[in-house]
């Protein structure tokens, strides 16, 4: 089962961990690692800015990524949110964790 790891960040923990519980919770992402202490810096509205933000890991099975992205565009306090999605590779049983996890039935 393909696996996807998605990216995000996040302008502080708590509206990490919200959402990182809510994917989770609905079977979206099998697991989310949030990573405080990210500086951005970044081009927004003509100007460059820097921002303390959290870095969000979603690892999720590539059958739920469009679901995944939409819940988390809806979750996100951003106006546009940084969602990036890599497919990954790794243990065969962690990856099929990855998609037990993330199945639509439990």
């Amino acid at each position: 089962m393909p696996v996807r790891l998605v990216l995000s960040t996040c302008p502080d923990a708590d509206t990490a961990a919200r959402i990182a519980r809510a994917l989770v919770e609905e079977r979206l992402a099998a697991c989310v690692g949030a990573l405080p202490g990210l500086v951005s810096t970044y081009r927004w509205q003509g100007r460059v800015e820097q921002a303390g933000e959290a870095q969000l890991l979603i690892k999720t099975r590539a059958g739920r990524l469009d679901a995944l992205i939409a819940r988390l565009a809806q979750l996100h306090p951003y106006e546009l949110p940084e969602i990036l999605a890599v497919e990954a590779g790794g243990l065969p049983a962690y990856l099929a964790w990855v998609a037990e996890q993330t199945c639509e039935e439990p």
